[in-house]
């Protein structure tokens, strides 16, 4: 993500990046060839002048210590996602963003998918009626990365790696007044973290949020399915528009039954076109650079900071309760 963070900044049309620091002399080596510098300690970046914003993108047990260094020499700071692994944690990089008067967020890009986007343009618009469930999954078959994400002591699996995205989409579609937690982890590849979990939320309102990802799925399921009480979305993959069957009249006492393999059915029956509409959305546009042009017009006063001190809070909590529910077997109230 470094990397990545890199490329974007050499060609923003809001920031102009000052150069990167890396503990291993070799990826500065590398930013020096291709023309980026690199400056030669952490201490060396954090007391140049000219510099307004750090971003860290180190493995998730670093980001306290490295974010307070950066808030108390001045500097703005966006953490990588997950912001930090306890909540103890996170408040101590918030209390010290506001003692310095500085803006302290993290990194949510995935706030700019085109399939979250699309169910929340869904859910807003009211079409399909009140949300009653959203289900977001990720499936893979690859196991997990092997490197510190499969290590506990680094803030490694999939909840803090996948995860922390899903839950983010899934409270910006239903909420923030999350209710309770329920988790079961999967450990098929890994025996220290979790390679895939399953994840129920429920809201304060009664809406529900299934949140899944899976490292070892050779046949993957719908990205994303809504269902509203006039109706149902859903994307089957994050490179398909959004289906929606929505729902006009109810005719119960018209269904006329089905046979199946055993037996006749009038609940099971098929919808036709006199009872339902059934098209697609278009993918809503998406910029990613908007996330860094937020913070610009934060920094300037123009705007507020896109990912909230609270949301910060409430994604991390949900992940932990998340982590107790797996270890205990129960559901774990907010």
């Amino acid at each position: 993500m470094g990397g990545w963070h890199t490329q974007h900044l050499l060609n923003s049309d809001v920031f102009e990046l000052a150069g990167i620091y890396d503990i291993k002399e070799e990826r500065r080596a590398l930013a020096q060839s291709r023309g980026i510098h690199a400056y030669a300690t952490r201490e060396e970046l954090l007391a140049d002048p000219r510099i307004e914003l750090v971003t860290v993108a180190t493995p998730n047990d670093s980001h306290e210590e490295i974010a307070v260094a950066a808030l108390l020499a001045g500097k703005n700071v966006i953490s990588e996602k997950p912001v930090t692994l306890s909540m103890d944690s996170l408040e101590r990089m918030i209390s010290v963003s506001k003692q310095c008067g500085r803006v302290f967020t993290v990194h949510q890009n995935r706030r700019f998918d085109v399939d979250y986007l699309a169910m929340k343009k869904i859910h807003d618009s009211g079409e399909i009626g009140e949300i009653i469930n959203i289900e977001s999954r990720i499936h893979g078959s690859r196991g997990i990365p092997s490197d510190w994400r499969g290590e506990k002591a680094h803030g490694g699996g999939m909840l803090y790696d996948w995860g922390i995205h899903l839950i983010d989409q899934a409270l910006m579609v239903l909420g923030w007044d999350v209710k309770s937690v329920n988790c079961r982890c999967d450990h098929i590849t890994n025996n220290e973290v979790d390679d895939g979990f399953q994840l129920d939320i429920v809201m304060q309102s009664g809406a529900r949020a299934y949140v899944e990802v899976g490292t070892y799925n050779f046949i993957a399921m719908p990205r994303f399915y809504m269902r509203g009480k006039k109706g149902t979305a859903m994307i089957t993959d994050w490179r398909e528009e959004a289906q929606i069957v929505r729902c006009k009249h109810w005719h119960e006492s018209e269904v006329v039954p089905v046979e199946t393999a055993a037996g006749l059915t009038k609940t099971m029956a098929p919808r036709d076109s006199i009872t339902v509409d059934t098209y697609t959305i278009p993918r809503p546009q998406s910029d990613v650079h908007d996330y860094y042009r937020n913070i610009a017009a934060t920094l300037d006063g123009k705007a507020t900071q896109l990912v909230t001190h609270d949301q910060m809070r409430t994604d991390l909590r949900v992940i932990l309760c998340a982590l107790r529910s797996a270890e205990t077997g129960e559901t774990v109230m907010f």
